[in-house]
């Protein structure tokens, strides 16, 4: 039995789906670090800008120092309209000159002094980024370092980033489902010699056991090799089992056909009652071993027929006919009265001659054997798409409950006394194989069975 498992393609498109899901889950992240660096880059240049703009309006008066905070400045900072800005200048005393006297970050103030210095902050528990540069002051009445701080909330920078990062995931999914796509064509070209292989073997004769002749890949070589040298295999064995059953039929056949002959040369004169009854059973036996024989032959040439031999166009009445010619023997009843009836035109279906003959002569057979008291009648009729041999009997015929059972080998409806036979299973087996059945009419209460084969009809237009 074989164990389904999941699909190759399935396989190698689920692997391709988790090497695509790492690739863009490391391809996301480093779009969020970039995101997040060119908005902190994009913001942290306006917060610069500010700053110089208000170092650059400091002045001295009076040996102090002032400061006019330019308008500009406030305004580049607006840019950002979702965010708060906090700002303070220091003199040249340390001391705030204006602004939020409380926004000191935790800095060494002399690192501005060649350029501006950015961190990270809280301010009035709102994260901040911060921005600080340091101007020299050189006026005979006042020197040293004034200082500008700025923090501006993340909230816009944030945004920036998140706009950035999605912008980057739509980008990443539509080139993640093109690239899905793309893999599976690819994949499906790339398997396309599995399936050629497949239906190469499935539309393969069955009877044609010759090496596959097929283009397929270096990697399927193997397989292909494989196949071939299995079929070689079982070639071999259907020849030897072809030799086996040959040579069984003239062996078994031929010592029977000589123990039936020395059998009757007997003088049953010169035996008493008992010995006589002793030799009638011998007989019977060696006549039931000889018949029972033949079937078994007759069933092994049938599935080989079947399975080496192509089906043709018959006429069914010229096989029916043939088959009631080797059924009906020259020594019957002469108190049985039998008939054939067949059609003026052809009957055509499509089979083999010699096992669909020997499944009607066991038919008619068994009807002569085990159901005829004074008549037998062999009927070919077809209707417009069926068409059908009927061997009909005036015997009790078998009850209805056992009509399956003596279709299977072996199957009789006989007492454990009489041998069953396969005489029924055969003409069964060649039905099914014809895309036929054997089926069973009681025409009356009492008396009348008829054992039906109904096939299909051949048109001269199918192939």
């Amino acid at each position: 039995m074989i164990k389904l498992e999941t699909s190759l393609f399935a396989r190698l498109l689920l692997r391709v789906m988790v090497v695509l899901a790492f690739g863009a889950a490391g391809l996301l992240t480093a779009a969020w670090y970039y995101a997040i660096a060119a908005a902190d880059d994009a913001y942290d240049r306006l917060l610069q800008g500010a700053a110089i703009q208000i170092s650059e309006n400091l002045s001295v008066d009076d040996g102090a120092l002032a400061i006019k905070m330019p308008s500009s400045a406030f305004e580049l900072l607006g840019l950002a309209s979702r965010d708060r800005v906090f700002y303070r200048v220091v003199d040249t005393r340390n001391r705030t000159l204006t602004g939020y006297e409380d926004l000191q970050p935790e800095l060494d103030y002399s690192k501005a002094r060649r350029t501006p210095v950015f961190l990270d902050g809280f301010y009035h528990g709102a994260k901040v980024r911060i921005a600080i540069t340091g101007r020299a002051i050189s006026d005979p009445s006042l020197t040293g370092w004034a200082y500008v701080i700025i923090a501006q909330t993340t909230e816009a920078r944030q945004a920036l980033a998140s706009d950035l990062t999605a912008n980057a995931t739509l980008l990443v999914g539509l080139m993640g489902i093109a690239t899905l796509v793309a893999t599976a064509l690819t994949l499906r070209l790339s398997l396309r010699p599995v399936s050629e292989l497949a239906t190469a073997l499935s539309g393969r004769d069955p009877k044609d056991l010759t090496p596959l002749r097929v283009s397929v890949p270096r990697e399927l070589e193997p397989f292909v090799l494989s196949i071939n040298h299995f079929m070689s295999r079982l070639d071999g064995r259907i020849k030897l089992l072809q030799r086996f059953i040959g040579d069984s039929a003239h062996q078994i056949r031929t010592p029977l056909t000589a123990l039936s002959a020395q059998i009757s040369l007997i003088d049953e004169t010169r035996l008493d009652g008992d010995d006589r009854r002793h030799l009638l059973r011998v007989k019977e036996r060696a006549s039931e071993l000889s018949h029972l024989t033949n079937q078994l032959l007759t069933h092994a040439m049938v599935i080989h027929r079947f399975d080496s031999h192509k089906l043709l166009p018959l006429d069914l009445t010229d096989i029916a006919r043939k088959a009631f010619k080797a059924a009906v023997p020259l020594t019957l009843d002469p108190e049985i009265v039998v008939s054939f009836e067949a059609p003026d035109n052809p009957v055509v279906v499509k089979g083999d001659g010699l096992s669909l003959r020997e499944a009607l002569v066991n038919v008619i057979d068994n009807s002569l054997r085990h159901g005829s008291v004074s008549r037998l009648e062999v009927r070919v009729r077809s209707s417009s798409s069926r068409a059908f041999v009927e061997v009909e009997d005036d015997g009790l015929g078998i009850p209805p409950e056992l009509w399956q059972t003596v279709t299977a080998r072996f199957g009789s409806h006989k007492s454990e006394n009489q041998v069953s036979g396969l005489g029924f299973a055969i003409a069964s087996e060649v039905s099914l194989m014809l895309q036929g059945e054997l089926r069973f009419e009681q025409r009356s209460e009492h008396r009348g069975f008829t054992t039906i084969i109904d096939l299909p009809l051949h048109r001269a237009s199918e192939p």
